[in-house]
């Protein structure tokens, strides 16, 4: 039996002999070949490519929850950084925009929050909710007649919003005309009587109590509020700008240093809490809040001219002079930061920094600085009565400091 290939094959074959040139040659590719990789060709080190171990995805829902605490809790600039996370889980739900933009409201971010509620509308055109919060970042922005246009949209859409009444109402307040006093009554009423129990209402009902000066009223609102959550900054400010308003100066200081502790950077608590100490003769803490006030945004001439006018009170009229300046006029405050000067307004706080910016001149004998400014406020706001008062009381001591001054002659014998 033959196997092919099999060494049972029983025909032998004869073996051939190796070629010595064939062998030479083999060596000399193998060295060849040796040589080049060991010399020629360097090492490479490849890098394997970091893969991630996959890890678990939040849901849009897990970032709500969380951010619904913080804001619970006051955590105002995490709620908002939480919301932001929902959106970018799930960017397609305007009510997350809403919520954003609502406790961006309460951080500040006036234009942030305009903007979100703006990406709402974008998803979703008819959402009265959205419509409502534009409208109140429009009016914190100043923006009253766009505010009115668009809170009225709000309400036409849905007339049991009541947070859009309760908004209504405050820009109503907030543009200062007292014919529309008793429409913001009405509104504040019926926002309350849709959402007896809301935060919002309670706050706004006692914002228009505030306004019309039911104090004890407005307190139990804003105590109202407070029961509902004590971490929000603003209700604290407000409730402690009722005690001081009734005089109840250690508790509006109380309630302003717990507005202090949940905002911390706002300067505007710091400086209704010097004027409050102003207000019982505690100068020196009145300048300590206003300094710590200037200290958290030196570019504000608001803030420098409230420095100046605690300085003033406490008859620092060097340094008053210098605060109520930059106030005033503008230039480079110490810290080598541009402030730009506030114009003299008909019943705008300004009145109020440029009267006490002349009497302080007056006060250091610089009566030729002093009178230019006088004559300012005599011509431009006389319906002021304390600026003009304090005007007529300055060119009368300079007009007394240059009589006193000007040698008289006597008569020759």
């Amino acid at each position: 039996m033959y196997l092919r290939g099999s060494k049972w094959n029983m025909t032998r074959r004869s073996r051939k002999r190796s070629n010595p040139l064939f062998l030479l040659f083999l060596v000399a590719v193998i060295g060849g070949l040796f040589y080049i990789e060991r010399v020629y060709v360097p090492k490479v080190s490849i890098n394997v490519p970091f893969i991630p171990t996959p890890t678990a995805t939040r849901s849009p829902e897990s970032f709500l929850n969380e951010a619904e605490a913080l804001t619970a809790e006051g955590k105002i600039s995490q709620a908002v950084e939480a919301y932001e996370q929902a959106i970018i889980a799930d960017p397609t739900n305007p009510s997350t925009y809403v919520s954003l933009a609502r406790v961006q409201l309460l951080a500040g971010l006036y234009q942030e929050a305009l903007n979100n509620a703006d990406n709402a509308l974008l998803l979703n055109p008819s959402n009265a909710m959205a419509l409502t919060v534009k409208a109140w970042a429009l009016n914190y922005m100043e923006d009253y007649l766009g505010a009115e246009a668009v809170i009225a949209q709000a309400i036409e859409l849905d007339a049991n919003n009541a947070l859009a009444y309760a908004v209504n109402a405050e820009i109503l307040l907030d543009q200062g005309n007292y014919e529309d006093i008793e429409t913001a009554i009405a509104l504040s009423r019926k926002a309350q009587e849709l959402a007896p129990n809301a935060l919002e209402t309670h706050r706004i009902r006692g914002y228009v109590l505030f306004y019309t000066a039911n104090y004890e009223d407005a307190m139990a609102e804003y105590q109202a509020a407070i029961a509902l959550n004590d971490k929000l900054w603003d209700l604290h400010y407000s409730l402690g700008a009722i005690y001081k308003a009734i005089g109840e100066y250690d508790l509006a200081v109380q309630e302003m240093l717990a507005a202090v502790a949940l905002n911390p950077t706002n300067p505007d608590i710091l400086t209704e809490i010097s004027r409050t100490y102003a207000a019982v003769g505690q100068f020196g803490k009145a300048i300590q809040y206003a300094e710590q006030a200037v200290s958290l945004d030196p570019t504000s001439p608001r803030l420098h001219g409230n420095l100046g006018v605690m300085l003033f009170k406490s008859e620092e009229y060097s340094r008053a002079a210098a605060e109520l300046e930059l106030a005033v006029q503008g230039g480079m405050a110490a810290d080598g930061t541009a402030v730009q000067g506030l114009p003299l307004a008909p019943g705008r706080i300004a009145d109020d920094y440029y009267s006490i910016y002349a009497l302080s001149l007056t006060n250091l004998d610089r009566c030729a600085e002093a009178v230019p400014i006088m004559q300012l406020i005599l011509s431009n706001i006389g319906d002021d009565q304390v600026a003009y008062y304090n005007a007529v009381q300055g060119m009368e001591y300079c007009r007394q400091a240059v009589v006193t001054a000007t040698p008289t002659t006597e008569a020759a014998p």
